[in-house]
């Protein structure tokens, strides 16, 4: 399984023929980082000013100042940072409301009565059943009307939709294993269900919070189908930019392996932040007493 992740690695680090060596190179090449130089830095004019001023060239980024020294021309940044800029606003901001609308309706499902939970539970989760291309053209007709196509607002709505079901659903396990007398208790000391909620239910919940956190961000973080038939421009986020990265000489591997690596990392971050409430999380009431 780390294999691919592996060579996107080392592929990223290549020159573009090294990239599509026949037999691949391994370890006979000279690592380069013009991979990430085609790909953070926009060369698509080729007439492009030169800088002419001291001030110019110390106001350049890094890979900028890297590409001027091998005597390429500079237009500025690649629309890539920018794509990549939506998916950390739209992946964070749907996987914070998911977690918190589902959070309330899993402490609403665990601990009231409500009529008719199971068929409640089960609409829930026939949300996630259809496959995102069997609904993506109706979505897309009714954001056209609504003026939600290409915005930032209109998938972050999507994403939370669906990502609801899993937040739901988790929480629900999560808190079923948490005993309804710490509540009790709580509230015969004078506590409202509010207080016991926030100061008696959460702390024990944080685990099962934050592998569900981890759980969603995945899924909003590397969304596809949506993302490409409901953007243009404006709100696209990396999945769908990363495939069509092109250089003068046609496909950059290197680039493309480099957005890659890219990509992967905000979500390996935040993986390893929360990798101990991870842990306990994934298990939490697995074993019954």
């Amino acid at each position: 399984m780390l294999v691919p992740v592996f060579w996107m690695g080392l592929t990223s680090f290549k020159s573009r023929a090294d990239a599509i060596a026949v037999p691949p190179k391994v370890v006979n090449f000279t690592p380069t980082l013009e991979g990430f130089i085609n790909l953070l830095t926009d060369r698509s004019v080729l007439n492009a000013r030169r800088l002419q001023t001291q001030k110019e060239r110390t106001d350049l980024n890094w890979y900028e100042k890297i590409a001027l020294e091998n005597g390429q021309q500079i237009t500025g940044v690649s629309e890539y940072v920018g794509r990549l800029r939506n998916s950390i606003i739209i992946a964070g901001t749907s996987t914070i409301l998911a977690v918190i609308l589902g959070l309330l309706a899993a402490y609403s499902f665990s601990r009231f009565k409500v009529p008719g939970e199971s068929d409640w539970l089960f609409f829930i989760l026939s949300t996630r059943m259809l496959p995102p291309v069997v609904v993506t053209i109706p979505i897309f007709l009714m954001y056209r009307q609504l003026g939600l196509h290409d915005t930032h607002l209109g998938l972050i709505l999507l994403y939370t939709v669906f990502n609801l079901s899993l937040t739901v659903w988790l929480l629900k396990g999560f808190l079923d294993e948490i005993p309804r007398e710490y509540e009790e208790a709580a509230m015969v000391d004078g506590y409202t269900r509010l207080q016991a909620f926030r100061k008696v239910v959460l702390p024990q919940a944080l685990t099962g919070i934050a592998a569900t956190t981890v759980f969603s961000l995945i899924f909003a973080w590397n969304e596809y189908a949506f993302a490409l038939m409901l953007t243009t421009e404006r709100a696209r986020t990396a999945p769908p930019t990363i495939p069509t990265i092109l250089g003068r000489g046609g496909v950059e591997w290197s680039a493309i392996a480099a957005g890659s690596l890219g990509f992967l990392i905000p979500v390996v971050i935040v993986t390893f932040v929360l990798r101990a409430h991870l842990l306990r999380g994934v298990t939490f009431g697995a074993i019954r007493q």
